[in-house]
């Protein structure tokens, strides 16, 4: 179906966005590296409580350069989730490191600090925990393996921009964090993604990385005078109307996130009755800032069935996550089998991802709330 009723989200926009971006095209000039990329970084490292911030054209390309920057690479290991989009293990292989799946907890779905000390070797460089939709994994149990071995802490903090834990923001609890801004995230630049860190060193090798590994005192493009290359790079940069436009974001994220969670309170107050589902709630300290609404069922058959019977009414609803681990590349690659991780297996063939989006109406809300009674009725 292409023509849903209610989709997954719908992006946040007004007239501020368009003003900023407006402003960039009409002064025709300085699309590529223009004023607002350092801008944008000075204003989220400030939002965020890091000292530096470098912006990149995806979260992806983020955690590809966090992992570079900090020297992961052959024969590195990297304990990631298996339940998370795939690029947080995809980035250690980019480095041609080696990425060690480790299961979650069903609190909130993160790493569960209790079982990583199992998969630590003499291999491991980092662990890098994901931040579940919107709210934090147990960031500071984890904090306290990754010390006590005396190792580094990547956090990918992709979908949870702006939510806090015992009163920090996400992202300050970690040598470093990264962000996406892809269309489906908080707040978006369509495609985008930023590296946050109090590390100096960190946040130059990482501009480096960004920009071809060249020396930039200027802007290349304003810059008659010969570049120096100091080291391997890409072209990972930011272009200047998504900075300008992140910035626009940016300045309305609370206004957002609290839409986000009154939307979130309405549908759980409501579909809470049925005993079948298990609506997402802060817990373990963290804020909520609802990138995804995702609920857990009672069990696999009766996901499903409820996906097939949103879909047939207009609902769009998605799966987020299915397990890295069991994707053929992992399984081929790796030799990885069903059941090494059983509660990611188990989170994951129950949860379902709900419409979630801040300017939801309230015919929305009941539409959604209306069809899953519905739903129940029938199977009762």
């Amino acid at each position: 179906m292409t023509d849903w009723k209610i989709p997954l989200y719908k992006i946040f926009t007004d007239d501020e966005d368009l003003r900023h971006v407006n402003y960039v095209i009409k002064r025709g000039k300085s699309w590529a590296i223009g004023p607002e990329i350092e801008q944008f970084e000075a204003e989220l490292s400030s939002f965020v409580g890091k000292k530096f911030c470098v912006t990149f054209n995806s979260g992806t390309s983020g955690l590809h350069a966090a992992l570079q920057a900090y020297g992961v690479g052959i024969n590195d290991e990297v304990i990631v989730p298996s339940f998370s989009f795939i690029s947080t293990a995809n980035s250690v292989l980019f480095v041609n490191g080696t990425p060690i799946f480790s299961d979650i907890e069903k609190d909130n779905f993160g790493l569960d600090a209790n079982l990583l000390e199992e998969k630590i070797t003499n291999k491991t460089k980092a662990i890098m925990p994901m931040d579940y939709s919107g709210q934090s994994c147990k960031i500071h149990e984890i904090n306290d393996i990754v010390k006590k071995n005396d190792l580094l802490l990547i956090e990918d903090a992709a979908e949870s921009l702006g939510c806090t834990i015992n009163g920090k923001m996400v992202g300050t609890h970690s040598d470093c964090a990264i962000f996406s801004f892809t269309g489906n995230k908080v707040m978006t630049t369509g495609e985008g993604g930023a590296v946050v860190t109090d590390s100096e060193e960190i946040y130059e090798k990482l501009k480096l990385i960004r920009s071809h590994g060249r020396i930039d005192v200027q802007n290349y493009f304003e810059n008659p005078n010969i570049s120096d290359y100091v080291n391997i790079g890409y072209n990972w940069r930011m272009p200047t109307m998504s900075a300008a436009l992140g910035l626009a974001q940016l300045s309305k994220l609370p206004k957002i996130i609290q839409m986000r969670k009154d939307n979130a309170k309405y549908l759980s107050s409501r579909i809470s009755k049925h005993s079948e589902i298990e609506v997402p709630i802060p817990k373990s300290g963290s804020d909520h800032i609802y990138q995804m609404y995702t609920i857990k069922l009672k069990t696999n058959e009766i996901r499903n069935k409820l996906q097939v019977f949103l879909t047939e009414n207009g609902i769009f609803s998605k799966i987020y996550f299915s397990p890295i681990h069991l994707t053929k590349f992992y399984m081929q690659k790796f030799n990885l089998t069903h059941g090494m991780l059983p509660i990611t297996e188990e989170i994951s063939s129950k949860i379902l991802t709900l419409p979630m989006f801040p300017n939801m109406t309230l015919d929305e809300k009941n539409l959604i709330v209306s069809k899953i009674d519905e739903f129940f009725e029938s199977i009762s």
